[in-house]
């Protein structure tokens, strides 16, 4: 077995969301649940089927996002992994309705931080062992930092 970590590129002003799902029926029911969830919602995915020819299989409303979404699984090449990116919307709005979805599995991050997935590879093929969402933590948030906390949920509309 050989141990690698692949980065997932994240462009900015974007979220991604990195899963696992079971089918290739998995394209067009993420489609549909990501196009009813937030109106006139910008997103690419890309599925890395995993049996028959074992292509990247894609869907958007977005060339750019579907783009990257593409080049990002086809980097990966973990079996039944998935790969969102949203433009205008955050993953909490979307999450539960990917979540719902039959053929997904799992959830491995939803997040705008550079994203790093550690992978393993034997003689079958590719598999998610865990990803590194971000940078390492470097203390515990004064009373200053919950304020500030606080303050942006409040700004970006999340809290009243």
């Amino acid at each position: 077995m050989e141990l690698s970590v692949v980065r997932i590129e994240v462009p900015e002003g974007c979220n991604v969301i990195l899963g696992m799902a079971h089918f290739i029926k998995t394209v067009e029911d993420l489609y549909e649940a990501l196009a009813t969830s937030v109106p006139s919602l910008k997103f690419g995915l890309a599925f890395c089927e995993s049996s028959g020819p074992c292509l990247v299989r894609y869907d958007g409303t977005d060339e750019e996002l579907m783009e990257v979404a593409r080049c990002n699984a086809l980097s990966l090449g973990c079996g039944h992994s998935f790969l969102i990116y949203l433009r205008g919307a955050y993953p909490i709005n979307v999450l539960n309705r990917v979540k719902m979805v039959q053929e997904v599995c799992r959830i491995f991050a939803a997040t705008a931080n550079p994203l790093q997935v550690v992978v393993a590879e034997t003689e079958q093929g590719r598999g998610i062992l865990g990803v590194i969402d971000g940078g390492k933590s470097l203390g515990i948030e004064t009373e200053t930092d919950i304020e500030k906390r606080r303050q942006f949920l409040r700004e970006i509309g999340y809290k009243r």
